[in-house]
């Protein structure tokens, strides 16, 4: 199973462990709203469930994808009523992925 169902599979279903396998050991994300570096070592699987929890992702689309780089586009609705397009972008390392960026637009209700 390739990185992207994978990923998709463990955020379906709220696996975290899952989740964090399909993220390189020196994997990093820029928040493009804040700047803010997540990596593996800043978030608890507590946190990290919660941001699972919290959100419904939907019409999810892998754009493109091969060896080097995953780019995919989804809608996420928040529990706080709060509704955003996002696109991410990832590098690959190891098959894994490793640097990450996103870029979201607020979808006004």
């Amino acid at each position: 199973m390739a990185i992207y169902e994978k990923m998709l599979e463990a955020w379906n279903n709220r696996d975290v462990d899952g989740y964090w396998a399909c993220l390189h050991d020196d994997w990093e994300m820029t928040w493009h709203s804040s700047g803010m570096v997540t990596n593996k070592t800043s978030m608890t699987a507590e946190q990290m469930k919660a941001i699972m929890k919290s959100s419904n992702m939907t019409e999810r689309c892998c754009i493109y994808k091969n060896d080097d780089i995953l780019v995919k586009h989804m809608k996420a609705d928040y529990s706080n009523g709060t509704k955003d397009a996002t696109m991410h972008v990832s590098l690959k390392r190891d098959g894994l992925l490793w640097l990450n960026e996103t870029g979201v637009t607020a979808i006004k209700t």
